[in-house]
């Protein structure tokens, strides 16, 4: 390939190398989200009097499919650098052993391969996790997580979202993605839609294929997602939960032990009742309930009167008992209205709060995300650097 440029007779001065390599440190890689200097993935580079820059960077693997993004990133970036007249990038692929030294960093100092810790669940960790639970199906909790995620993610937040409903996924839908996550050795590398790192199983099994999990291996694969995806530095974890109490709340509790429930209800009483029973289960495992959220409250007419197509009462309800068997108060956090651009948006990918920010169903839900994002992370298990004198 020729370079892009053939510099100009005046004499100029060439780039610097080292404000070459300062400006391949602010390139991200787009599945990573660090920089490509940090990852070892700039394999050789070449900075020449004349202004021409050869850069050559190792991807994770052959088909990576954001190499084109990359490439462009990495042009981009050097380009701004003063002296720089032409660009050229070769791809090329991580070896056995580069690949060996990257999962080194993912993990951190002292990971190795047989770790199978949850980075959430350590004592330091600053990362807010919410576990969005239901009793019953259909009550739009899927829905809600999403648009949670993407709103926090928008708002500048650092978000991971995990499907654990391992029999019933629809997330990647509702986020628009097709994209399978990438493995390196035995690290996996989530897919980013909206500003949201996801995992799901529905980006592991071919289409149409059931999940026939049972006991033991519905708690393997929520602790795959949890100990060998890469999430990196999050300020907010979201899961969405399959519905009821059974092996996966339960798993989840177990593996994230400081987490909170926030518990999904309609305004029905039937709904309300099998919502209580749901958030119970956090006096059982030891998790906190963070709040209740009431889905399809109303539906606003044109005349601006609401239809409450549902009833009314049932996130009251839940919150007035749940703070009565807590003990502490747990809050009625939003009452979320019945939107048509709620299910346009899921069903096109694009969630409500990005398709339609000001409709009346996404400024509830925008709200409710700046609510649970900007709470501070508890002090349970978190060691306060205190020492007796």
């Amino acid at each position: 390939m020729s370079l892009l440029r053939r510099p100009s007779s005046a004499a100029k001065p060439g780039p610097e190398e080292s404000a070459v390599s300062a400006a391949l440190g602010t390139v991200l890689d787009p599945e990573i989200r660090r920089p490509i200097t940090e990852l070892g993935m700039v394999g050789s580079l070449e900075v020449s009097a004349t202004g021409a820059v050869l850069v050559q960077v190792l991807l994770t693997t052959s088909g990576c499919p954001l190499r084109d993004t990359l490439e462009r990133d990495v042009t981009a970036a050097v380009s701004r650098v003063a002296g720089v007249r032409a660009v050229r990038v070769d791809l090329g692929v991580m070896d056995d052993e580069q690949r060996s030294r990257l999962r080194g960093v993912l993990r951190g100092p002292g990971g190795t391969a047989g770790e199978r810790d949850v980075p959430f669940a350590r004592p330091g960790s600053l990362t807010r996790v919410y576990c969005v639970a239901s009793g019953k199906g259909g009550v739009g909790k899927s829905t809600l997580t999403v648009n949670l995620a993407v709103a926090m993610a928008r708002d500048g937040l650092r978000v991971g979202l995990v499907d654990a409903d391992v029999h019933g996924f629809s997330v990647p839908g509702m986020l628009g993605t097709t994209d399978r996550p990438v493995k390196i050795e035995d690290v996996v590398i989530p897919p980013v839609a909206h500003g949201v790192k996801v995992i799901s199983m529905g980006m592991v099994v071919p289409d149409g294929q059931p999940v026939m999990h049972r006991g033991p291996l519905l708690h393997r694969a929520l602790q795959q997602f949890l100990t060998e995806v890469h999430f990196g530095d999050l300020d907010v974890l979201l899961l969405d939960m399959p519905p009821g109490t059974g092996d996966v709340p339960i798993s989840a509790a177990q593996l994230l032990p400081g987490s909170e429930l926030l518990v999904v209800t309609t305004p029905q009483p039937a709904a309300a009742e099998v919502a209580h029973r749901s958030g119970g289960l956090a006096a059982r495992t030891g998790q906190g309930v963070v709040g209740v959220v009431e889905n399809m409250s109303w539906m606003p007419l044109p005349d601006g009167s609401r239809l409450e197509v549902f009833g009314s009462g049932g996130g009251a309800a839940v919150a007035e008992r749940l703070s009565r068997d807590s003990g502490a108060p747990v809050p009625l956090l939003a009452q979320v209205p019945m939107d048509v651009a709620v299910r346009e948006g899921g069903d096109a990918g694009m969630p409500v709060v990005l398709a339609a920010p000001d409709s009346p169903a996404a400024l509830v839900l925008s709200d409710l995300a700046r609510t649970l994002g900007r709470r501070a992370r508890g002090l349970a298990g978190r060691p306060l650097g205190v020492v007796p004198v």
